[in-house]
């Protein structure tokens, strides 16, 4: 049996533009005027602006960019420069999200959202995120020179999201979820590390963030057309197939845990096992039981009213989980931890499937700590569903990555890849305020969340000709 994925690898045309270092000098020919390729802002100048903003880090050595960070204050205003320099209006929110704006012929006409984040993992890539805010600002650069960017027949916004990642407060979506108006006043009163809160930590920059301010960040979903964003596809199909694009037809959904173990410290060399009650030996056990379930759901999970062949199906084709922290406490050589803390990451295509993964992996967890005899605390500090992007914005979105294909290679291409997302995005936040689509652009090996991450020049390129091929759609 030939897979979906198998199909595309063998019917789609293998696409492989020309290296920049190969076509500097046509390119210079070819950029802006009559033929609409642009390539020196859409593609030198988008790249050197995206190595530009990899640099704006809060370590030295590697990229690391958290919500309200002194690293992230200097990124926004770098975004907010290059904003202004494609002509938009411009302010940050009481979130810290930097917007800019072009109101067109019609302010009152919905506004089409463009965004994505500005802040990062730990030892991060430059283009996740960044990649769709700089190829929105500079497509909406291009009309600014061509003269047509208040020719527009809707307002557009780009908005630089503050938090997606949820590294700083473990909150995911704290700047695109304020927008969509579901953000909790809780949300404000989450701690870091060190014990600062969200709110703390806008006031830090002078950003007076109140309850009243947050419930106004909401966006009337009267006023709004749509959200489109543009991302690395953090996967290796659209290299994979040879394509440089590829249209999203949705995003799992996700659930992340905090799991804390408590046992008796005690001493390394003293207590004999037969009669330690050890957290971290439990927790072993716990993150083996998350690698078992996620790997063969089947094997776990029961046929019920609430589990199905297609659920248990789907999930065997989509299901993910991850332990990405873990931290022991006292933490020393010789002693046998107190408590020990992990983190699961859960993700499905199917939200049904992820409920009951998750009430099966409950049930285990805590069967094996009373067998085991220690506590254990499950706390889920994040959900989000799946989401489907919008039909009408997917099909523009596949055809504006058609038309930015064929200018660039001047042939009529084979029908872009259409994917769904593992990861989660803004877009999953913004789908509670209007419809959303997504593009996905390609990376090489399919690395994100890395130092190695990469995307082509030119597939740099292509996605800044897309945004501008689906902006001049409402020209």
């Amino acid at each position: 049996m030939i897979t979906p994925l198998r199909f595309l690898q063998l019917c789609v045309l293998s696409i492989v533009l020309p290296t920049t270092s190969a076509t500097t000098a046509s390119a210079s020919m070819l950029s802006g005027g009559e033929d609409g390729l642009h390539a020196e802002i859409l593609r030198d100048e988008a790249v050197a602006r995206l190595n530009q903003l990899g640099k704006v880090s809060d370590a030295d050595g590697y990229l690391e960019r958290t919500f309200m960070s002194p690293a992230s204050v200097r990124a926004a205003s770098l975004i907010r420069a290059w904003m202004e320099d494609a002509g938009l209006t411009t302010w940050v929110d009481y979130m810290g999200n930097v917007h800019g704006r072009v109101e067109g012929l019609n302010a009152s006409a919905e506004a089409l959202l463009i965004g994505s984040h500005l802040d990062t993992v730990v030892d991060a890539g430059i283009f996740d995120g960044s990649l769709g805010i700089i190829s929105a600002i500079s497509a909406l650069k291009v009309l600014k020179s061509n003269g047509t960017l208040t020719n527009l027949i809707r307002p557009v916004e780009v908005i630089a999201f503050s938090d997606e990642e949820g590294v700083r407060f473990q909150s995911t979506f704290l700047g695109s979820a304020a927008v969509a108006g579901i953000l909790p006043v809780s949300a404000l009163q989450i701690s870091d590390k060190s014990g600062v809160n969200v709110q703390d930590a806008l006031r830090e920059n002078s950003i007076a963030i109140t309850e009243e301010n947050l419930f106004r960040l909401k966006y009337d979903p009267q006023s709004v057309w749509g959200y489109i964003e543009v991302h690395i596809e953090q996967g290796p199909v659209l290299e994979w197939v040879g394509f440089p694009l590829g249209v999203v037809k949705g995003i799992a959904g996700q659930t992340r845990l905090k799991i804390t173990v408590r046992g008796t410290q005690g001493h390394a060399g003293t207590v004999p096992m037969s009669l330690r009650q050890d957290p971290m030996a439990a927790s072993a056990e716990l993150i083996i039981l998350l690698e078992s379930l996620c790997k063969s759901p089947k094997d776990f999970l029961s046929y019920d009213g609430h589990c199905n062949d297609s659920t248990v199906e789907s999930l065997s084709n989509s299901l993910v989980c991850t332990v990405g922290e873990i931290s022991t406490w006292p933490s020393a050589s010789n002693v046998i931890p107190g408590q020990v803390t992990f983190t699961v990451d859960l993700r499905a295509m199917d939200d049904m499937g992820r409920e009951a993964a998750l009430y099966e992996l409950s049930n285990r967890m805590y069967e094996i700590c009373e067998r085991r005899s220690v506590s254990c605390i499950i706390e889920r500090k994040h959900d989000a569903n799946a989401v489907i992007s919008d039909s009408e914005l997917t099909s523009e979105l596949k055809f504006a990555a058609n038309a930015a294909l064929k200018r660039i290679t001047g042939e009529i291409q084979d029908e872009v890849p259409v994917l769904m997302s593992g990861a989660g995005h803004d877009a999953m936040a913004m789908s509670h305020l209007t419809k959303v689509g997504m593009l996905f652009v390609r990376c090489r090996g399919g690395v994100s969340h890395s130092p190695a991450e990469h995307v082509l020049d030119d597939d740099v390129w292509a996605a800044g000709l897309a945004i501008l091929a689906f902006l001049e759609m409402h020209v």
